[in-house]
């Protein structure tokens, strides 16, 4: 708005004139813009689940913000524009760096006069833009398998195309062999580039974007039934070997607990120093105690650089079914699938391994012939493992303490003092006797599973791993291709859980919410414009952000993840501005001042660069700090600000070429559909309605 304003304080108007026909000839795009956003953040805000969690305050903040700024546009802006204007002065009082701004004016406002003859250009070669327009954005979808070489290869092939359209020495048959080779360049360009195995940088898909927070955890475990000595013991060697390297600051031991609760399990926090004071980030740092951490026997390390998973590793895939037997069948096949996949680190099983146990059979037979119950049986067992309380002593402070009794851990252990127990049962006569356990069950060592788990009434193993160096999404799906090529025992089913579980949920409502958000936004601009035809021509520009938000990631190595999607969100309401303030003034131009379409196309090109350009270096400005990602934590955020700015670099580049040519290509395509189904297309001043006297009734 308050460019508007000075662009008409500039045409000569006075303040008070430039402000109120300055806010009225931009009031319809910005109004346009503004609910295009809301549009954008209003099914976002009402997201379910995990990701509305996510989500709601991100797109609250953002609908009530630009909701308030569209008040502050249509009242503050021009009352002080109209009655707090800049005192005019010559050129002998303005300052030096007022004159530097006229300079770089004058040389902006040339610019604008040479962009006129760019649209020309482009509007003289419309299939050169449509191929354009079409060809970079599945272009953007090679940067997925073939990284950046596939996509210089597939733009390649769509420059040839583009020249092919554009040159005027070539006749038609030649055009098009010449985009034909453009065509097979395309596809098979980025094909040479998988097969030769000089694939760089692809875009991954992930739940999380990779963080460097200064710190980590080390989760250990050592074998089920370890004793708590043994797991200080190998927490002790895990720390000295963690501790002799210069990036670590100081390292916290936590043993027991756990999800089992008992005490062979534990965890080491470790301290990093500064993200400033040292050369490789907490992942690379990780990925050398991986290595190291192999040389310490009898445990179970894993490496743990986000909390996100609440302790739980980032992949995670579950074998479900009834046969516990089948199931760790099954999970071992797995378990080899997933430790020959590339990024898959600390790979294990929920089952913890085997765990040391007695097994007591009873003598069903003996035992009913002399009265003797399984509970009486469990009973006498209970002293020996849970301790049985056997009073109070006061010790010699005078102190009350609980005594109980329990069986030494070396007898525990011992099935032969175990069958020595004794067991009350009632004579013949009705006198209490006891007998040894041994003479009415079978106690014999053994093993069985540490832990069973349980999901939806069904056994479940997990077959669990952290990422390291790829993208979770790209290891879940060569791990399910494999398992699919498996096949599993009876009655077991394979499916996933942990971040690839929630991504799949999360990633398909951010979609859906885009979808009905594109929705909302047309039928507002059908709304605001008055037509069917125009914001197909708008939400045109949409697609054109694609190639710089994948191009951007792919550069800077970030994968597409929670925050850069927030990123493609912000993106949906923000491309569509340029295109509405060019579309908006080309249909002021065409039904104020009767100007033919292609010269309202020139001259709001030529009108709306400067407000083009001004927000949109001013977003990439305010996403800079965000893209570099600097302190511990603020990597977390940087996928956002990179895929912003690569996002609205490509959009308004595009834009300012493509746009205008889609505008135009749909006018003459309803003007013509018009002719063909006998309707009346919209009346503009570029064709006034004839004035002629009106026949009076009768006449």
């Amino acid at each position: 708005v308050r460019e508007n304003i000075v662009r008409h304080v500039e045409m000569g108007k006075d303040h008070y004139t430039a402000s109120m026909e300055g806010t009225d000839e931009i009031g319809l795009a910005v109004a346009a813009t503004t609910f295009s956003i809301l549009a954008v953040f209003f099914p976002i805000g009402f997201m379910p689940g995990v990701g509305g969690q996510w989500f709601k305050p991100f797109a609250l903040t953002i609908a009530c913000s630009v909701f308030v700024s569209l008040f502050v546009s249509f009242s503050l802006d021009p009352m002080l524009s109209a009655y707090w204007a800049d005192p005019h002065q010559t050129e002998a009082q303005k300052a030096w760096i007022t004159k530097k701004l006229d300079i770089f004016n004058r040389w902006f406002n040339k610019q604008a006069d040479n962009y006129r003859h760019v649209i020309a250009w482009a509007l003289d070669h419309r299939s050169a833009m449509i191929a354009l327009a079409i060809g970079t954005f599945f272009s953007s979808f090679t940067l997925f398998t073939a990284g950046l070489l596939g996509v210089v290869g597939a733009l390649v092939g769509v420059g040839v195309i583009v020249f092919a359209l554009t040159s005027k020495r070539m006749a038609l048959p030649i055009k098009l062999v010449v985009s034909a080779v453009g065509v097979m360049l395309f596809i098979a360009l980025p094909k040479a580039v998988v097969s030769s195995g000089l694939v760089f940088r692809t875009v991954g898909v992930g739940f999380f974007p990779e963080d460097d927070k200064a710190e980590f955890t080390i989760a250990l475990e050592t074998p089920p039934g370890s004793n708590l000595a043994y797991t200080r013991l190998k927490a002790q060697e895990a720390t000295r070997i963690t501790r002799a390297h210069p990036e670590v600051k100081y390292t916290y031991t936590t043993l027991g607990g756990g999800a089992s609760g008992t005490v062979d399990e534990g965890s080491i926090y470790v301290r990093l120093t500064p993200k400033t004071e040292r050369s490789v980030s907490a992942e690379e740092f990780a990925q050398v105690l991986r290595g190291e951490m192999k040389n310490v026997a009898g445990v179970t390390l894993s490496v743990f650089t986000n909390d996100f998973g609440g302790g739980r590793k980032q992949l995670q895939y579950q074998l479900r079914g009834n046969d516990l037997n089948s199931i760790n069948q099954a999970a071992d096949q797995v378990l080899a699938i997933v430790q020959g996949t590339a990024g898959a680190v600390d790979v294990s099983l929920s089952t913890k391994g085997q765990k040391p146990e007695l097994n007591v059979d009873l003598n069903r037979g003996v035992a009913g012939s002399m009265g003797v119950t399984v509970g009486q049986v469990a009973q006498s067992l209970r002293p020996a493992f849970a301790g049985i309380d056997a009073g109070d002593w006061q010790d010699p402070t005078g102190e009350m303490r609980n005594v109980e009794v329990r069986l030494i851990p070396g007898a525990r252990r011992n099935a032969e003092d175990l069958r020595q127990l004794p067991l009350i049962v009632t004579g013949p006569n009705g006198v209490p006797s006891t007998v040894p356990l041994g003479q009415v069950a079978t106690i014999r060592p053994g093993t069985g599973p540490a832990i069973i788990d349980h999901f939806d009434r069904e056994l479940v193993v997990s077959v669990e791993a952290n990422a390291s160096g790829r993208a979770t999404g790209d290891i879940t799906n060569e791990i399910v291709a494999k398992v699919g090529t498996l096949t599993l025992p009876p009655g077991v089913r394979f499916s996933l859980s942990g971040d690839a579980q929630a991504q799949n949920e999360v990633f398909g409502q951010i979609f859906f919410a885009l979808g009905v958000a594109v929705m909302l936004m047309y039928f507002i601009l059908v709304v605001q414009f008055g037509s069917f035809l125009d914001p197909l021509a708008i939400l045109m520009s949409l697609p054109l952000s694609l190639i710089g938000v994948l191009l951007s990631l792919a550069i800077t190595g970030y994968t597409i993840n929670l925050m850069s999607l927030i990123g493609v969100i912000l993106l949906m309401g923000i491309v569509a501005k340029n295109a509405i303030l060019l579309i908006d003034f080309a249909k002021w131009a065409r039904e104020k001042d009767g100007k033919p379409l292609r010269e309202a196309l020139i001259e709001a090109g030529a009108i709306r660069l400067r407000p083009i350009l001004m927000t949109t270096f001013a977003l990439i400005a305010g996403m800079i700090p965000v893209a570099l990602g600097r302190g511990e934590g603020a990597q977390f955020r940087a996928p956002l600000g990179v895929a912003i700015i690569g996002g609205v670099l490509t959009s308004t580049l595009l834009t300012l070429l493509v746009i205008p040519t889609f505008y135009e290509v749909m006018d003459e395509a309803r003007h013509w559909l018009a002719g063909k189904f006998g309707f009346n297309p919209p009346m503009t001043a570029e064709h006034p309605v004839p004035t002629r006297p009106v026949p009076a009734m009768g006449d």
